[in-house]
């Protein structure tokens, strides 16, 4: 990868969410951007008006934040080189396709869809790629004027070959950094449309257009747009602009080696986002798709690990496979490297979210409170939508337990479970355990109490206190159950109101 400074380009349309595969491209851009002191621009394609979505652009850039991947310029921060949103640039390519108009290289067609659509049916039952054949650019150009004067609708487009090209060699050259020279047939292009009957320019235009005004060293894209290049490559070279380097990612693929997409499940940055997934952990997963360290570098990489890392040279040509649990993995690993108090606040809202904590337990007061909350679920979670499952001991009222099951119902009806659990509610009107001593202390004192020790003893402690036989650590969740329940007592039932639940049960 060279080191001097790129300008690369991550150019959305605000058609839906977005996709993982467009996630993939923005953070390898973001990481060539960030790898050479260059520039990102963020550029919002939005001509396709007939697939617009209202509030997609604003979900793509909020997604974009979230997973970290910041611009340096965009339709929100400016810069040298805007506007950045195509809708808004409309007089740059009607000045770039006169030019081209001008100078001979293009023309005005005046065929209709119809005409076309047929056309392209002949070509195709004939075996030949489908394509304009260029009908009109035989037109005498003062006779396509005045037609054009007259009113009759007419779409501008490019003449592919020039006088002295032979339609059965031309080719289209151009390197790909990951593939190679890459060649096509001038022939099988067609004449490409610029400018739509509507006034609108054609996407493939559009971009040259913008890529040449905004200066863009290297347009890194999925490989979906390698059958576009040969005629962003013409545009370049007709309109006498630099052509920039290209790399063209492979697919991003299911694991049944389909094309990506909703049956797999969750493809959007958006439901993963909403799955409680850390955003590095995404980003983790997403580079790995094609790419990896090399040697005996762990899988498990930060932001700063991918932009010392990553090389294109090592990207894969062949599609790559997006496995769900493989996040899973990574997500579980990044967790695993999180502090408490990053994990604190995360897990916290998770609970909040679902409606079983107040607003409160964010509140400073609480801040203690949360870092056992996420020594309590760390270990078991992969995202944050399963801090729920993982807590949900810390609010069991107490009492509900299952009769069905084997090993509660004989703890239930052994007179042992009575003598600790009375033990349990008197040593709790004592000194009701909020932090690990205490409970050490209350244990001991149950204990005590009861004469009972050893697994009846803590079987009764567990099932009087979440419900059920097994769970998590004792020595995590008493202490949050203690604690909480004076800080939350609307949403976190006290360890004597859980005790006494639980006799009533026993007594029917």
């Amino acid at each position: 990868m060279s080191r001097r400074p790129l300008r690369v380009r991550f150019a959305p349309s605000p058609t839906g969410s977005l996709h993982l595969g467009n996630a993939r491209t923005a953070l390898i851009n973001w990481i060539v951007a960030r790898q050479t002191g260059g520039t990102l621009v963020l550029r919002v394609e939005d001509t396709d008006t007939d697939r617009h979505q209202e509030g997609a652009e604003s979900g793509i850039l909020e997604d974009l934040q979230w997973l970290g991947l910041t611009w340096d310029e965009g339709p929100d921060v400016g810069g040298d080189y805007g506007p950045y949103r195509q809708s808004e640039r409309h007089s740059l390519y009607r000045e770039a396709a006169n030019r081209l108009l001008d100078g001979g290289r293009a023309y005005r067609c005046f065929c209709t869809p119809e005409e076309q659509d047929e056309e392209r049916a002949r070509l195709k039952a004939a075996g030949e790629v489908p394509r304009y054949l260029g009908r009109c650019g035989r037109l005498d150009p003062g006779v396509a004027l005045k037609r054009a004067e007259a009113g009759e609708p007419f779409a501008l487009r490019f003449r592919t070959l020039l006088p002295g090209d032979d339609p059965q060699t031309a080719e289209v050259r151009f390197h790909d950094r990951l593939r190679g020279s890459v060649t096509f047939l001038a022939r099988e292009l067609g004449d490409p449309v610029m400018v739509r009957r509507d006034g609108r320019a054609t996407y493939n235009f559009a971009v040259v257009v913008d890529d040449a005004a905004m200066k863009i060293d290297l347009v890194l894209r999925g490989d979906d747009h390698l059958s576009n290049t040969p005629r962003q490559v013409l545009f370049f070279q007709a309109l006498e602009a630099d052509l920039p380097d290209f790399a063209h990612l492979p697919m991003v693929r299911g694991t049944d080696g389909e094309r990506l997409s909703k049956r797999h499940g969750a493809t959007s940055v958006a439901e993963y986002r909403s799955k409680g997934y850390l955003p590095d952990a995404l980003l983790n997963a997403l580079i790995l798709l094609g790419w990896g360290p090399q040697g005996d570098d762990s899988n498990v990489l930060t932001p700063g690990e991918m932009i010392d890392g990553f090389s294109l040279d090592r990207v894969s040509k062949a599609p790559s496979i997006f496995d769900p649990a493989k996040l899973d993995w990574l997500s579980g690993r990044h967790i695993q490297a999180l502090t408490e108090e990053e994990l604190s606040t995360p897990a916290t809202c998770a609970l909040i979210g679902e409606g079983s904590l107040p607003d409160q337990a964010l509140e400073p007061e609480a801040a203690e409170w949360r870092s056992g909350l996420a020594r309590l679920v760390q270990d078991g979670i992969d995202r944050m939508e399963q801090v729920p499952g993982r807590a949900a001991a810390l609010f069991h009222p107490g009492g509900a337990c299952d009769p069905t099951d084997p090993e509660i119902a004989g703890l239930l009806a052994a007179e042992e479970t009575r003598q600790v659990l009375e033990a349990m509610l008197q040593s709790a009107s004592d000194d009701v355990p909020t932090d690990v001593d205490a409970w050490k202390a209350y244990k001991k004192a149950v204990q005590m109490v009861s004469g009972v020790k050893g697994k009846v003893l803590f079987h009764t402690i567990r099932v009087a206190l979440t419900g059920a036989v097994s769970g998590p650590e004792l020595d995590r969740l008493v202490p949050l159950i203690g604690s909480g329940s004076s800080l939350f007592p609307g949403s976190i039932p006290s360890i004597p109101d859980r005790i006494t639940a639980t006799i009533r049960q026993i007594d029917g």
